[in-house]
């Protein structure tokens, strides 16, 4: 029994330490080496304070602001504990529903706006923290922003096309607007 028990105890100890500790440690001080910014949250200090994320989309409702994609997080949008979609598909009739009240939400906000309602303004993402949207999806806010700042449409449009990021590598993905980013230099520059 002895000849068992003794090398099975080793091994499991043995694997124990080295998938347990070592091979955490390792990874996590490469990461920290290789990608010091990711690997602290990829966090967005204002005055020294964190008021985000550039990898977790926040919850923006007033209409000085502009907003991001929904999120179908629980219990609140944007919780990065709870990541994940709805898995409605495009038949379920609670999407087609949550979309409909989506985009007269926005048609609220902004009655005057008749362009057609970017996609990614009325449907969630995978992962529900999607921090980006689209520059269309920025534009389709400009006017309503623009109206609740007191602010010149053409000024608002200027700062939106410095915020747009180009693709990965110029040619992976679509180009894309942080949120927090465009909102924050929102709030420093154009009051």
């Amino acid at each position: 029994m002895n000849a068992i028990l003794r090398p099975t105890l080793v091994l499991f100890t043995a694997l124990t330490v080295l998938t347990g500790l070592v091979y955490p440690l390792v990874v996590t001080g490469v990461g920290q080496a290789a990608f010091p910014k990711e690997a602290a949250g990829s966090l967005v200090l204002r005055d020294g304070k964190p008021v985000g994320s550039e990898l977790i989309g926040q919850n923006f409702s007033d209409p000085k602001h502009f907003w991001g994609r929904p999120s179908a997080t629980g219990p609140q949008p944007y919780n990065g504990t709870a990541s994940g979609g709805s898995n409605q598909g495009p038949l379920n009739p609670a999407l087609v529903d949550a979309v409909k009240a989506r985009i007269q939400a926005l048609r609220d906000a902004d009655p005057g706006n008749t362009a057609p309602v970017p996609v990614d303004l009325v449907t969630a993402s995978a992962s529900g923290l999607d921090p980006h949207i689209s520059p269309a999806a920025a534009r389709f806010q400009v006017a309503r922003v623009a109206k609740a700042r007191g602010l010149e449409a053409a000024k608002l449009q200027a700062l939106v096309d410095q915020q747009v990021e180009a693709p990965l590598l110029g040619f992976l993905g679509e180009p894309r607007v942080n949120v927090l980013q465009l909102n924050l230099a929102l709030d420093a520059g154009l009051q």
